[in-house]
């Protein structure tokens, strides 16, 4: 971490009660968190809105994932990309199908609406202002609502913002993200090195 940010030791109040029960869930408190303490106000608000938008995703965990992963691979997000890359392993079978997708999304035998979904995220993630309403009417045309297109784009957005933040502030990749495959480690190595 570059900047000085709260230890286990030091932490009180919310940034305690949050520490405790990322440690609950991980056994450990992740650099991501670890990062808005820098800002201590920060932390609380941050985790209220990302809980926020992860409860009310009209989409499931594993399309979470994979537009996180492709929103990664953009952004140059090593970090995200080994966090999502891992655990969509089991969300798509195998390490294999999990690179296919991170190489091209678009030939990785994924369904028609996985496809439409991840090339709006790549758009949003890469220039968000060239997105039309013709991307939007393509994925009507696959069956996404309004709330659905909306959630796609505020995944994508947000890792857009929380990925550069974790790599401004020199977060690096827990041990436990990191898979034991050594191609699959360096697949999914976009940005910095781990």
């Amino acid at each position: 971490m570059f900047l000085e940010t709260i230890s286990d030791d030091e932490a009180s109040g919310p940034i305690a009660e949050i520490y405790r029960q990322q440690k609950a869930q991980l056994g450990f408190v992740m650099d991501a968190t670890r990062c808005f303490t820098a800002r201590p106000d920060l932390l609380p608000i941050y985790t209220d809105f990302s809980n926020a938008i992860r409860a009310g995703f009209s989409l499931g965990l594993r399309e979470w994932r994979l537009v996180t992963l492709v929103a990664a691979k953009h952004i140059g997000s090593s970090y995200c990309s080994h966090v999502y890359g891992k655990q969509l392993i089991g969300d798509l079978g195998s390490k294999e199908a999990v690179l296919a997708v991170q190489r091209d999304f678009r030939n990785a035998g994924l369904p028609e609406r996985d496809v439409a979904m991840l090339a709006y995220a790549e758009k949003v993630t890469k220039d968000a202002a060239s997105v039309t309403q013709s991307d939007i009417e393509r994925l009507r045309a696959v069956g996404f609502t309004d709330p659905q297109i909306c959630d796609i784009a505020l995944c994508a957005a947000f890792r857009s913002f929380v990925s550069r933040f974790f790599d401004a502030m020199g977060a690096g990749t827990e041990a436990a993200f990191l898979d034991e495959d050594p191609a699959f480690r360096s697949a999914m190595t976009v940005g910095k090195a781990v």
